[in-house]
């Protein structure tokens, strides 16, 4: 099961970046645009309040040369809109913006707009947006699920403890240390790591004075604090015991605290009705700890020589009750995240979201055969526990038929340890699902204020050969049924953009057996475009983008697109 989790751990922590929280949706001057003059102010609005960095706004004139801009700041009383003064002169043609903010949930976002003055000309600039540090990236990753995984363990095992209360508690410490010194660990790795993280660049430790000035910095301050009470309290414990209702007191109030160091810095925080969100989040945080990280330990109690029933029958009445507590969180969760019943299935948290329905389907069902094994255990007495004979120990004679009390429990350890290895990946897609954008913020990301759906944008990379790598960002215009304007800018390996010879744009309805409708782009010096193009049905359109780099190597790369009406 822990090389299962490693595994997983290694393999999301260096999975591309989910897509951010908060969102563009809309600008002053817009994307795109000509103006005759040149402004004077860069005016950007967010979907939710963001935090500015050191250097979150970079503007590039057409040669490539950056600006000399005011000081970004917020608009007064305005914490999601952004503004950067520019020079008082600007020479015609086309510039480049790049900016990376972080948003309230404490993940950074980033991404780049052009526009022109006077006339739109072929930008050289070669720093369109804010490239993701992949090293990065992947080892704030592998902290963050560490950490869930820590915490669980930790919490879990404390639960266990003072609810089933097991007659011996020494097999269950190497549990407390491994998931203490993870989650020490972990944290310690996030607060170094998270300058650079939403600086987009390499891990370094030169931004540790400004993280620690920020919430997201703040409140893994707090977790180390709390982790070093907790360890100075088992400490005075193990000295000088104090009643028994005190000391579940204090443990419950740091484990509460713990929790809201991560539900009061993620998608909690942000949106709607927040208090009653972080206090939803950090009910489901304990929920899920107690479940999954008792199972744990209750795997490590099953192996004890003796095990009184009491102990597993006080586990699952805790197990019920920490299901009782995930199913009402987790459907105020879901409505909050989702926002309509489509974003289950066209947006990438629904879709996770529904693996982890289906996987939760499976630990209830596990978990269950175990509730059944548990009501065959004796309900009075200690049940023995067979204990296997290490490999090349002496000799034994045939095994006797098992007595009746040794079948429950050898089948119940079968089906906890089925059930704890389904609570990993319930774990890992939980955490998973706090680094996507909830369906309800792309929503909001796609519309403006007006209620008027805003352009359809799909960036597809391509790879050509063994050099030529790239991305072409279409954009339809409005990006629903009837005459659209289709946009393409074509970007190079290092982000640049990038001239083609040739570029084309088909549309096909696999489902109506329409297609396939050729967008007529064609090259408008820099980018390619065509004004009109009409989407006649709506549905899930498969768009074929072939891109041409040479007179010899070109390929085509599909992506769905969904067209409303």
């Amino acid at each position: 099961m822990l090389a299962a989790a490693s595994l997983l751990l290694l393999v999301l922590g260096t999975a591309s970046p989910a897509s951010a929280h908060a969102a563009l949706r809309a600008t002053d001057p817009e994307d795109g645009t000509i103006l005759q003059r040149a402004p004077r102010t860069l005016t950007l609005t967010y979907t939710e309040s963001v935090g500015l960095l050191t250097d979150s706004f970079r503007v590039y004139d057409p040669e490539n040369h950056r600006l000399s801009t005011g000081q970004a700041d917020h608009a007064p009383g305005r914490a999601d809109t952004v503004r950067v003064p520019l020079p008082a002169r600007m020479a015609k043609g086309t510039y480049v913006v790049a900016w990376r903010v972080v948003s309230a949930d404490s993940h950074p976002v980033s991404g780049a707009l052009t526009f022109s003055v006077g006339e739109r000309t072929v930008t050289r600039a070669t720093a369109p947006g804010a490239v993701e540090n992949g090293t990065t990236t992947s080892l704030y990753n592998i902290a963050r699920y560490l950490a869930y995984l820590a915490v669980a363990l930790v919490l879990g095992a404390a639960v266990f403890v003072a609810y089933c209360r097991p007659p011996q508690r020494a097999p269950l410490r190497p549990l407390f240390l491994a998931g203490f010194a993870g989650l020490l660990v972990s944290t310690l790795a996030l607060l170094l790591l998270r300058g650079p993280y939403e600086e987009g660049t390499a891990p370094a430790f030169t931004s540790l004075g400004r993280t620690l000035t920020t919430r997201p910095g703040e409140l893994l301050l707090a977790r180390l604090a709390l982790l070093l009470l907790a360890a100075v309290g088992a400490l005075v414990l193990r000295r000088r015991p104090v009643p028994r209702p005190a000391a579940l007191t204090a443990g419950a109030t740091v484990a509460v605290a713990l929790a809201l160091t991560w539900s009061a810095a993620e998608h909690a925080s942000a949106g709607i009705q927040v208090p009653l969100a972080i206090a939803s989040t950090t009910l489901h945080l304990l929920a899920t700890a107690s479940w999954l990280g008792g199972l744990a330990a209750l795997l490590l109690t099953l192996r004890a020589p003796a095990l009184p029933p009491q102990v597993v029958t006080r586990f699952s009445r805790l197990a019920l009750t920490s299901v009782t507590v995930l199913v009402v969180t987790g459907v105020y969760q879901s409505w909050r995240g989702l926002g309509t019943w489509e974003a289950l299935t066209d947006t990438t948290y629904g879709r996770v979201l529904l693996a982890k329905l289906v996987a939760v389907g499976v630990l209830l069902g596990a978990a269950a055969w175990s509730r059944r094994w548990t009501g065959r255990l004796p309900k009075t007495a200690e049940v023995a526990v067979p204990v296997p004979v290490p490999a090349g120990g002496p000799a034994l004679p045939p095994e006797p038929p098992a007595p009746e009390p040794d079948l429950p429990v050898r089948h119940l350890r079968r089906s906890v340890l089925a059930e704890a290895a389904v609570g990993v990946v319930v774990l890992v897609l939980t955490t998973l699902l706090t680094s996507t954008l909830p369906g309800r913020a792309a929503e909001e990301a796609a519309t403006a204020d007006t209620g008027i759906p805003a352009a359809s944008v799909t960036t597809v990379p391509f790879t050509v050969g063994e050099n030529g790598r790239g991305k072409v960002q279409i954009t339809f215009d409005p990006g629903r049924v009837g005459p659209n304007s289709v946009q393409a800018v074509v970007y190079g390996a290092n982000g640049a953009l990038a001239a083609v010879p040739e570029l084309r744009i088909t549309m096909t309805l696999p489902a109506q057996r329409l297609g396939p409708l050729d967008t007529g782009v064609t090259d408008r010096g820099g980018y390619w475009a065509t004004n009109s193009f009409n989407l006649p049905i709506p549905g899930t359109w498969t768009m074929k983008v072939t891109v041409r780099v040479s007179d010899l190597d070109q390929v085509t790369v599909s992506r769905e697109v969904r067209v409303t009406r």
